[in-house]
Parts: C-alpha cells; structure tokens; sequence
C-alpha cells in the first residue's frame, strides 16, 4: 500500500494485486489489532533495534522517516499517540483506522486494487513484465514491486511467493525462520504458570557453553506450551536461526534491581515479620501468588518448616533461584505465531538507494520479503514503510 501511494504520487498508473479479498490483512492484526504503527524514537534508536543488515536501510530512513509516516497518517485523518517505550498508535486503538487512511490514500492517487488476485507467475519479458494469475488472466507493466511480506501468519497471505519469484529470478534467499515468536520449554513449570504476567524482570539467554545470546529487562507471559511476551519475543530474534546448533536455556532474574546480598536482606526482613509462620506461607510480599508454590518447590525447602527454622544456606539457595530462575528451551513455536520471519532476498542483491534489483532490471524488492529484522516496538512496520516508499517513490 504505502509502494503504491508513493508510485502514484509520481505519476504513475499504479495496480496493486492483492491475493485476498481485502486490503491490510496482516495490518489487521498488528499490535493485537490495535496497529503499532511506527516508534517516536531518534533515527539512531531504531538502527540499533534492527536485528540484521540496519546500514542496508540508510536510505529508506532518510527519504521516509517515522516521523513521515505519522504526518501522512494524521493528514489522512487518523490521530496518533505515543505509549511507552515510545511506541505509536492510533488514538482509536483500531488498527481498521490505519487500513482506512492508507486506503483513503490510494483512491486519492487513483490506485487500481485487484483483490481476490493471486499472482502465480511473475516473467520478466524483453520490453515488460508479466504477471500472471491464478485464473490464468495476465497483466502487462513497465515496473513490479514485490511486497509479498514472508511466511508469517500465513493465513493473512504471507506464504513465500515473494521468495519464489525472487529464486525464479535468480535472487539469493538467505535462510528462512521463524522469529519474535514464543519458546516452548521443557517441564511443567510453565503450564503451572499458565496467564502469569511478570513485569520489571530480566531474561538471559544462554547457550551450553555459557556464553550469552540475549539480556534484557521488561515484561514475560507464560504460557501452557512455555514463554512469550516482549521479552521473549525479541529474545526469539537472536536464536531463531541457531536452534539446531545449541541448547538454550531461559534464566530469569525475578529480582533484577536488587543485588544477591539486598535481595538476602530483603528475605531476612520478610523472614523476621514472618518468622513464626510455614516456609509457604511466608512470600506474599516477595512473589506473585501463583507463582509461590512452584518457587516454593523448585527451592528444596519444606513448604510446612518455620519461617524461624530455615537455615542461612537454605536461604542463600532461595536468593540464587530467585536471580536465577532457569528453563530449559525446548524450540520456538511456528509461522502461525512468529510475528516476522527471518531471512529472506539477499540485500547484497538489491541496491539500497531504490530498492530495485541488481540482477533483474524494473524489479523491485520491500518490505518482510528481504533480508532484514527487528526487535518488537514498531520496528518491523517502519521498515515496510520506509522500503516501500522509496522504491514507489524510484519509479518515475
């Protein structure tokens, strides 16, 4: 959509080949419906939340930034807002008002939409290209942009075409997972946990050997199959493709502000306004009720000793299970629930200042289909508004 507007802006006769039978499917569904358009925040912010190839992307900010996106969305009638983490949204909280604007935008530029079409073969001809449906009707134009998003939520129509038109002409795809998507973890810990929302803790992820993958401080759901929540999901974006190379394990600080010693003394505290109470009935200040058993379990401590019983080392052991709370990942769930995927179009093959390809002359590339992540936060949608309109904007 956004390609188009800005295509149509230059002139052009635009047609937008959209194999449902609306527009912004996959738009729909963003931010739990409620569309988190783009981030407020500096340009350098959103570098640093891209995961891969972020230089790549240099020219698309600069020719249509975040704060271009929200001055065209509002002029189309839509008022936005800013929630944390600098996170924008419409003020409606409907994700249908962003799909309204853009559409609003595309009659304005007299964008002709085929809905219902599906773009089976894609031929680049000596003079034209041509597109052919599944009804076997074809179209002829000068330009094509590919904007066929990856393999994510596949029910939207996210389901590789762009990588096989890109293969057929002789484009490299880099290997393809799924990512910001939830763990699936060994045990029943989480299942016990299941709807348990944690805020303020921080997730480390770790492999076999130690060595740290992802850090990270802010909010986790369990889930009956493991974890999910931001927290994870961007955790998700660091291993996707390493799964089969490792074994990952999730250690969670539920404590991060304090040290192992504040944390010890804050238990004392407890433990002497406690201390003639059972071990299990002496963390209501300290965790959140659901979660006190399985602590209480996983710590070895008898749930019926006295608060006054406990011994320093038992003690000291429920300080370090606390700063280190320990899951073993067992993998990441699918394309059904992977908010991205990652891989794609080698950006080695598509020049960064147009968006058209290297190898096949008129053939343009946006968007999910390359090579390029980001974390969660609005991220992701700026980098489709962004490849999208530079090369509509190209093509003149």
């Amino acid at each position: 959509m956004m390609a188009a507007i800005a295509a149509g802006c230059q002139g052009n006769e635009v047609h937008i080949f959209e194999k449902n039978e609306k527009l912004g499917k996959k738009l729909y569904i963003t931010g739990k419906g409620r569309c988190n358009v783009t981030n407020a925040s500096e340009q350098e912010v959103h570098f640093q939340n891209i995961v891969r190839n972020a230089k790549f992307l240099y020219s698309a900010y600069h020719c249509f930034d975040a704060q271009a996106v929200c001055d065209m969305i509002e002029n189309a009638g839509v008022p936005l807002k800013i929630e944390r983490e600098n996170r924008v949204f419409p003020v409606s909280d409907k994700s249908s008002d962003i799909i309204r604007a853009l559409t609003g935008l595309l009659n304005q530029e007299g964008i002709k939409i085929h809905r219902n079409t599906e773009i089976k073969e894609l031929a680049v001809l000596s003079d034209k290209i041509r597109l052919t449906d599944q009804k076997k009707r074809f179209y002829d134009g000068d330009r094509v942009i590919i904007a066929t998003g990856g393999l994510s939520y596949p029910v939207t129509g996210s389901t590789g075409d762009g990588y096989r038109f890109a293969s057929k002409l002789g484009h490299t795809i880099e290997q393809t997972s799924p990512s910001l998507v939830p763990f699936t973890v060994h045990g029943e810990i989480c299942k016990r946990l299941q709807g348990l929302a944690l805020k303020n803790v921080s997730l480390k992820v770790i492999d076999e050997a130690g060595k740290i993958y992802y850090q990270q401080q802010g909010e986790l759901l369990f889930t009956h199959f493991g974890m999910s929540g931001p927290l994870v999901l961007s955790a998700s974006s660091f291993i996707s493709d390493l799964m089969n190379q490792h074994h990952f394990r999730a250690v969670l600080d539920l404590k991060p502000a304090l040290t192992m010693e504040e944390l010890d003394l804050r238990i004392l505290r407890d433990f002497q306004v406690y201390h003639n109470k059972n071990f299990q009935n002496a963390l209501d200040k300290l965790l959140p009720r659901k979660m006190i058993p399985v602590i209480v379990e996983q710590s070895g401590i008898d749930p019926f000793k006295k608060v006054h019983e406990i011994t320093k080392e038992e003690r000291i052991h429920l300080v370090r299970l606390l700063k280190e709370f320990e899951f073993s990942i067992s993998g990441l769930r699918n394309y059904n629930e992977a908010i991205i995927t990652k891989g794609g179009v080698s950006i080695k093959e598509i020049n960064p200042k147009t968006m058209e390809s290297k190898l096949c002359p008129n053939v343009y590339f946006v968007g999910e289909v390359l090579d390029i992540d980001a974390l969660t936060g609005g991220y992701n949608l700026q980098i489709a508004w962004s490849t999208g309109y530079l090369a509509g904007s190209s093509i003149f």
